[in-house]
């Protein structure tokens, strides 16, 4: 799919490299066709490194997308540059009042701090409330995903014993779903986390359904019965190094990390890691594009109903 992105946001060149369709502003203006429009949430501390990845895995439809890129007002970034905030990025009360086919929340390294501690957390709350009514599908990321179900639902996290960390396989749920159409029967995830859903919170809950589920890591894909909430437990948007990066981080710093799960050969952090789950990570966010948003979603956004 052509992503409309400015030409000068770091993931074009990237893009490009890799011969995915990206079009510029006025190349977008000129098609006389109703683009989708998504706005990424992005609670990332690397903020151009998430922008990529997810831009990326965005790209795999033949649909035309504007991307909005959303910053928190109420936190300040310290790993991405201001000159980069200010010209790419807008803050909530700058896009309350537009409406979008679809909103992806990522994830945030703040998973074992209490929600009501995180200091952006009552602006994430408004957002999510925002979303109900202004937003036809949203699509929330690991420690999103946890924030989405808290809010929405009420469902506690919990700490892990261990960090789940590494690339686990997973199983289908409801094999009819459209958001797994495709899918194999054991297909990989990444995940990076020191908390987690308990699966026994998610079933009490009529409104929730598990699409997909790990017997290592737990719960993976919950959806809401209107289908226009997603929460992924796991982080399918994530590069080959970046469990690798995260590793030799946490190494250097002297903190007890394990060697990421059925990641490197061999066990052995000095061998080029796996990349086994790049087939799944692309299909998930396809379907959730095209049957998900661009199949449902009313051609009048603005006409959009509140999920109750």
């Amino acid at each position: 799919m052509p992503i409309n992105i400015p030409n000068n946001l770091p993931a074009f060149d990237e893009l490009t490299k890799e011969n995915i369709f990206v079009m510029t502003d006025s190349v977008a203006e000129k098609q006389d066709i109703r683009p989708l429009n998504i706005a990424i949430l992005n609670l990332m501390p690397k903020k151009i490194q998430t922008e990529t990845q997810i831009l990326r895995l965005l790209s795999n439809t033949p649909l035309q997308v504007n991307i909005e890129l959303i910053q928190t007002a109420s936190h300040v970034a310290k790993n991405t540059s201001q000159e980069h905030l200010t010209k790419f990025y807008q803050t909530f009360d700058e896009i309350k009042e537009q409406y979008f086919d679809g909103l992806i929340i990522t994830g945030a390294p703040v998973e074992q701090l209490p929600f009501e501690e995180v200091d952006y957390w009552n602006e994430l709350c408004t957002i999510m409330e925002w979303s109900k009514s202004h937003v036809f599908s949203t699509f929330h990321i690991c420690w999103g995903a946890q924030a989405g179900l808290y809010y929405h639902y009420g469902i506690p996290k919990h700490q892990l014993s261990e960090k789940m960390f590494g690339v686990f396989p997973h199983k289908i749920e409801v094999p009819n779903h459209p958001l797994v159409r495709g899918f194999d029967e054991t297909f990989f995830v990444p995940h990076s986390r020191h908390t987690g859903v308990d699966r026994l919170d998610v079933e009490k809950n009529n409104d929730l359904r598990i699409l997909t589920s790990s017997p290592i890591s737990g719960v993976h894909i919950i959806t809401d019965k209107s289908n226009r909430q997603f929460f992924i437990t796991g982080h399918s948007e994530y590069d080959r190094f970046t469990l690798s990066e995260e590793y030799f981080r946490d190494k250097s710093k002297g903190l007890n990390i394990s060697v990421p799960y059925n990641y490197f050969p061999y066990n052995d952090p000095s061998q080029p890691p796996h990349f086994n789950w790049r087939c799944h990570a692309n299909l998930l966010f396809s379907n959730w594009i095209n049957y998900c948003v661009y199949q449902e979603t009313p051609y009048d956004i603005t006409s959009l109903e509140s999920i109750q």
